[in-house]
């Protein structure tokens, strides 16, 4: 399949010497070097154009690695121990700032993310909504006796 679109485009001599005739009837001597030099120029920026969209692809990439890099050193710095590095202690340590997270905890009825759809036991529900409850239907009767 792939052989036989490209059969399509193989160009023989008297084919392009056809199709330059045609340019030349229909553009005439004058306007084809300038539709060429158009044609070319066009080609040029496209080019131009794709050569700085890899390049700013490329600085992208690049600085993100810098980046990373960067924060990996920062990281190493705060891992060294306090002793090394002299910092003054301060008077009040509640104004002092901790690397600590603060512990959480659930409240004591929440359900655990892991239990979230899972196959845990769920109490069933012991009332029936207002919303999906039956109203009942009363049998229509006819009355027997009947004023004639």
């Amino acid at each position: 399949m792939f052989c036989s679109v490209l059969l399509f485009f193989e160009f023989g001599a008297g084919e392009i010497m056809f199709i330059m005739l045609v340019a030349l009837l229909l553009f005439g001597g004058d306007k084809l070097p300038e539709l060429a030099r158009g044609l070319g120029k066009g080609i040029r920026d496209f080019k131009d154009a794709s050569e700085g969209v890899k390049r700013e692809i490329t600085n992208q990439i690049d600085n993100f690695e810098a980046k990373k890099t960067q924060q990996a050193e920062v990281a190493k710095e705060a891992e060294t121990p306090a002793a090394e590095s002299e910092a003054p202690v301060a008077e009040n340590e509640s104004l002092v700032a901790t690397d600590e997270k603060p512990k959480f905890e659930p409240p004591a009825n929440a359900m655990p993310v892991s239990e979230i759809g899972s196959i845990a036991e769920v109490e069933p529900v012991k009332t029936e909504p207002e919303h999906l409850r039956e109203t009942p239907i009363e049998p229509h009767v006819e009355s027997s006796s009947k004023a004639s």
